[in-house]
């Protein structure tokens, strides 16, 4: 299962100015959220990064080697040393399997975009929308203000999650997007959902 990502689709990217650092760690009922390290390389390949299957819908090539990885993880660390936010690994609380990754770009505005990734074996068990929960309630802590993710048109499971964590389709976005592991150098249409956000009272 996969859902647009978060700095390849939307080219040039400017960061946005948060209120607050978003935390590296992240606990929920089943799943530890972390800010990835250059350790994580080997797991990352092959989990999913490497997986045709689980990139086929992502806005990234499929990963040939971990060297593919481990600079994906140093954008990473600049990422989140440069704007206080970014990637997460999606690790399993019962076992610290590696099951994918999320995480938060951030743009200007208030606005941010997310995304996520599983590997098949962790596909169907309500993981990418416990991880989104997450996502979204850290979004909200740092004061972003609107949310959104893309996904590519055929991939209803992904499109699904969005619908459950409370994003609706904007129905007037035009734009179009590279799926490199589909058609690369193609630009092809996407579905955009967004949300609004509120931070809490206290």
């Amino acid at each position: 299962m996969a859902v647009g990502d978060l700095d390849h689709v939307i080219p040039g990217r400017v960061v946005a100015i948060v209120n607050l650092k978003a935390p590296p760690l992240v606990e929920t009922p089943r799943l530890v959220l972390s800010a990835p390290v250059a350790a994580d390389a080997e797991a990352v390949f092959r989990r999913y990064a490497s997986d045709a299957d689980v990139t086929r819908y992502l806005g990234w090539p499929t990963h040939r080697t971990v060297a593919d990885t481990q600079g994906f993880l140093a954008f990473s660390a600049v990422q989140w040393e440069r704007e206080g936010a970014g990637p997460y690994l999606i690790w399993a609380r019962a076992d610290g399997q590696l099951l994918g990754s999320t995480g938060l770009g951030l743009e200007p505005g208030g606005q941010a975009i997310t995304g996520y990734v599983l590997a098949t074996d962790a596909w169907g068990k309500g993981y990418a929308t416990e991880a989104l929960t997450a996502v979204v309630e850290v979004a909200t802590d740092i004061s972003v203000r609107r949310l959104y993710g893309l996904c590519h048109p055929q991939h209803r499971a992904s499109w699904r999650v969005l619908e459950k964590c409370g994003f609706e389709r904007d129905r007037s976005w035009n734009r179009q997007v590279e799926f490199p592991n589909i058609a690369a150098g193609i630009p092809q249409d996407v579905l955009c959902y967004r949300r609004g956000l509120h931070r809490h009272a206290g």
